[in-house]
């Protein structure tokens, strides 16, 4: 499923937005949702690849609980979005790429095993790492040389 991440990833390269892609996988392993950030393009900022995915999942089964499902991301989620995946109730998280400066795992906001909340569940990161990592590094160099020619 990693590599209908990299699909997703690849769509918002493309679109210039920050290259992150989400598919959400029912218990069947039917994928139920596809999505990519889309902060620039809609002006939101919670226009992030995790929270699309979240709300189209939701829709297609009419139930806000992801409970039986698995999230595949490129990133590890921002604390906004590891903290919209527990409120779904999200049965899973596989990631890619690890994300020092704003990866809420790398920055310890555990909070998908934090036993005061109401939800708990198990994350593995790291997936494909270096194929998640490249789309990104490529797209921030290729931002840092643009800005560099003004």
């Amino acid at each position: 499923m990693m590599d209908e991440a990299l699909i997703e990833a690849f769509k918002a390269y493309r679109e210039d937005e920050v290259p992150i892609g989400a598919v959400i996988v029912g218990p069947e392993r039917t994928i139920l949702s596809r999505a990519h950030n889309q902060k620039e393009k809609a002006n939101n900022p919670c226009g992030h690849a995790e929270i699309l995915a979240i709300t189209e999942a939701a829709k297609k089964i009419n139930n806000w609980r992801l409970i039986d499902c698995s999230i595949y991301v490129t990133l590890e989620p921002c604390p906004m979005c590891l903290s919209a995946l527990v409120q779904s109730r999200i049965g899973n998280l596989f990631f890619g790429a690890y994300d020092a400066k704003g990866g809420a795992l790398s920055l310890n906001y555990n909070f998908y095993k934090d036993r005061k909340l109401n939800h708990t569940f198990p994350v593995l990161g790291g997936l494909r790492h270096f194929e998640c990592s490249k789309i990104l590094s490529t797209f921030f160099r290729e931002k840092r040389q643009s800005y560099n020619k003004f």
